[in-house]
């Protein structure tokens, strides 16, 4: 799933593809007959006189009139602009190959879709078509630097930005950042423009009031109102989601504009709606001000963004990891190391995988995003002190960050059945496994450096199932015992069930990832933890 998207329930398996196109049907507001009278309903002047007193009673309570958000829309809108972006032919082509395998991915990646766009209607052939993308963007100063998301822009080979008095200037691209959807863009052959200024997204509260402007489905410059529903909301975008969820209404095309205040400041850049059917529920995400300003003001000055890296894949401690690792169940919190990357500055510093980290820089890890988010706003070479838990015992290592590389690259892995043996342990969570040679490398796609037992049948309804756990995946560790064949995870299998709960450490798709098992020592049945 990518950035800068919307939620598309009509992409779900089992839905017609018809209802992706709803025609809007006009309803025919028929103009009604005035309200019949006490008499016309049959009731008795007595009965008449009393509703008129109640109905005089109700009139009598004050009336408080909401201010009108003019003078600040006033104020702002003119600073508000539409974009267009024609993308070339490679850019199509990648459109169609995405969206293509959008209908393969999961439920949830099928409905995770961009809201930006009004795209041309596909060729037969698709070769050589045109495709245009229409989103918001807003100016942030006079000499014409404007910001909107880079799914609008990325690729693009023309930009036009449509400014409120329906004059037309092309831009160029001056900077984007894939990772928080921003681009900065420069507007050419227009002097002294009107611009907005930043808020501080840090004194947004929830049920603050919020105004959004933009570009919905081309109509030019639309304002809503709403209120900030949530904070710090992660909608599994990536690592360093942080969003604003607002209600107040935007749509397809509103992506890249702005989110303001009731002072006319921007606390957010409209990125991303759920919805079951491509238009506004109430559920709308904004990247915050403040993280915006920072990446906005790196690309302004070289074009890109420079973060910290430490080189560790993460993930959350759910109750059952907990119980393995000896800690709180009801309270689990901090980062589990999944893997570290050769030669990287959390190798160098003496991380492993099944580490824990609750703190940096004296700064509590209370969930899994707040350590990559801390990381990535620090410079390279700056030091990091963390307190890890290992083996029940906390210690503390210190980092020093990196520059985080440009490109990340992960393996792939396929299904497949080969070489089978059973194991009463592995039975008994509903796994087949088999050693791993050659051809199991060849036939699952098992990266060179991936050690362990390949998973390659997954029994229905067993608690392996319940898990998540797929043919093709490889389990390197049981309770952090590395094992290399079915008969040593199946020794290691039922050592680890004594104490209650199971910990195995998985790769799929070239992505390792902790799994917890919660067993009954007595009878060998297990549970999935949650």
């Amino acid at each position: 799933m990518r950035f800068g998207q919307h939620l598309d329930l009509a992409d779900l398996p089992g839905l017609p593809r018809s209802a992706l196109i709803a025609a809007a049907v006009a309803l025919g507001l028929l103009a009604a007959p005035p309200p019949a009278s006490a008499q016309d309903r049959g009731q008795n002047p007595a009965q008449s006189q009393g509703e008129k007193n109640i109905t005089a009673q109700v009139q009598k309570a004050p009336t408080v009139a909401l201010p009108s958000l003019n003078p600040l829309v006033e104020k702002v809108l003119p600073a508000v602009v539409s974009i267009s972006a024609r993308l070339g032919a490679d850019a199509a082509a990648a459109a169609d190959q995405s969206a293509d395998e959008g209908n393969q991915s999961t439920p949830f990646d099928d409905l995770l879709k961009r809201f930006f766009e009004n795209r041309g209607m596909p060729n037969p052939g698709r070769e050589g078509r045109e495709v245009m993308a229409l989103g918001s963007g807003f100016i942030i100063d006079a000499a014409g630097y404007v910001v909107t998301n880079n799914h609008v822009v990325g690729n693009s080979e023309k930009i036009t930005v449509i400014f409120q008095d329906n004059s037309r200037h092309q831009a160029k691209i001056v900077g984007r950042d894939e990772k928080t959807d921003i681009a900065v863009l420069k507007v050419d052959g227009k002097d002294k423009l009107p611009f907005v200024t930043w808020g501080d997204s840090n004194e947004s509260k929830v049920g603050d009031w919020v105004v959004a402007v933009g570009n919905p489905f081309s109509l030019g410059g639309t304002v809503t109102a709403g209120i900030i529903s949530a904070l710090g909301r992660n909608i599994n975008e990536g690592p360093y989601d942080d969003f604003i969820q607002i209600d107040a209404p935007i749509n397809r095309g509103n992506s890249g504009g702005p989110t303001f205040n009731l002072s006319g400041e921007i606390i957010g850049i409209n990125t991303a709606i759920y919805s079951p059917s491509g238009g506004s529920v109430g559920i709308g995400f904004a990247v915050p001000s403040n993280t915006a300003k920072s990446v906005v003001a790196q690309l302004r000055e070289s074009g890109h963004v420079t973060r910290g890296w430490l080189g560790v894949a993460i993930q959350s401690i759910t109750p059952a990891i907990a119980k393995s690792l000896g800690m709180n169940p009801d309270e689990p919190t901090g980062a589990l190391v999944a893997t570290v990357t050769p030669n990287s500055p959390a190798a160098k510093a003496g991380l492993k995988p099944g580490d824990v980290i609750l703190s940096a820089n004296g700064k509590p890890v209370n969930a899994v995003h707040d350590l990559p988010r801390q990381v990535a706003s620090m410079p390279p070479g700056q030091k990091l002190e963390l307190s890890v838990r290992r083996g029940g015992k906390e210690m503390n290592l210190a980092a020093t960050t990196a520059e985080m590389p440009q490109q990340e690259q992960q393996a792939s892995a396929s299904p497949g059945s080969s070489g089978e043996e059973k194991s009463p342990s592995a039975t008994s969570l509903g796994l087949q496994l088999a050693a791993i040679d050659q051809n199991q490398r060849r036939e699952f796609r098992i990266p060179k450096d991936v050690e362990g037992v390949v998973v390659t049948k997954v029994a229905s309804d067993s608690p392996a199932a319940a898990l998540g756990i797929e043919v093709g995946d490889v389990i390197m560790s049981v309770d952090q015992q590395p094992v290399k064949s079915p008969q040593e995870a199946a020794d290691t299998l039922k050592q680890a069930s004594a104490n209650g709960n199971i910990l195995l450490l998985l790769n799929r798709h070239g992505t390792t990832q902790f799994v917890g098992l919660s067993v009954s020592p007595s009878t060998g049945s297990s549970r999935p933890g949650r």
